[in-house]
């Protein structure tokens, strides 16, 4: 099995009120990634990933080009400590 790694990303440009937490929940759950996605009060999203390399690289394509309606503009990403993979599923927060 690939080892699991975590990572945060952090999205920027028109991505409240658009669908795109919804958006990454079933991108994240078509590619077996866990975790969660929630809006932040600076009007980004912050969404942290569990899964291999390859899944997580799948998801950040995903994330750069978001829902119809989204307009990402920056997407950063940041490793995360092992202590996080306990989360079960991928969930809106």
């Amino acid at each position: 099995m690939a080892p699991r790694l975590i990572r945060k990303y952090l999205i920027s440009g028109r991505v409240q009120g658009v669908g795109y937490r919804v958006f990454v929940q079933r991108t994240a759950r078509d590619l077996g990634v866990r975790g969660w996605a929630k809006n932040l009060k600076d009007e980004r999203v912050e969404v942290l990933g569990i899964g291999s390399s390859h899944q997580l690289d799948d998801l950040e394509g995903e994330l750069r080009l978001g829902p119809p309606a989204a307009e990402v503009r920056h997407v950063t990403i940041e490793n995360e400590p092992a202590a996080d993979a306990r989360i079960e599923g991928f969930h809106i927060r």
